[in-house]
């Protein structure tokens, strides 16, 4: 079963209850990630991570995988329940510039407009497949931008 058909199985209202299980997910436990926030249409996910001894590097600050770890599924997730069972939706790039070093809790907001989703399903028809790419910062706890993480996405129709 595809995430995709869990999530509709789920519906629309324990779609972010589903989503939020993910903190068990074990790479999330070990790294210590937590989602704190779903928003009903599963269109935005906030993520935090406090700075503990399984994610601390070797000069005391946030392990830069595990900075990434709490990056990688989220643009992916929002667009294979915002664009349905019709579609394929696939990581094919990323990149991560780190600024500062985490010293505490991170925090990274994701969210993709619905005017951004009718964007991509247009080019995916104009087209036959998408290429978005999404940014976002993660954020210390003085709101410092500790990295930031480009995100490019594959997006075309299933195959019938």
């Amino acid at each position: 079963m595809t995430l995709h058909q869990l999530a509709e199985r789920l519906g629309p209202g324990l779609r972010p209850w589903f989503f939020r299980a993910m903190n068990l997910y074990p790479p999330f436990v070990g790294a210590g990630i937590r989602i704190t926030h779903v928003a009903a249409d599963c269109a935005s996910f906030t993520v935090e991570m406090p700075l503990t001894p399984l994610n601390r590097n070797f000069v005391g600050t946030q392990f830069g995988g595990s900075l990434y770890a709490m990056c990688d599924p989220f643009f992916m997730l929002i667009l294979i329940v915002q664009l349905g069972p019709g579609y394929v939706v696939w990581d094919k790039s990323a990149q991560i510039a780190f600024r500062k070093p985490g010293k505490g809790r991170v925090r990274a907001h994701f969210a993709i407009s619905a005017e951004e989703v009718a964007r991509i399903r247009e080019a995916v028809e104009a087209h036959g497949k998408a290429e978005p790419t999404f940014e976002v910062d993660v954020l210390g706890e003085g709101g410092e931008i500790v990295a930031h993480v480009t995100k490019g996405l594959w997006v075309k129709r299933k195959r019938a």
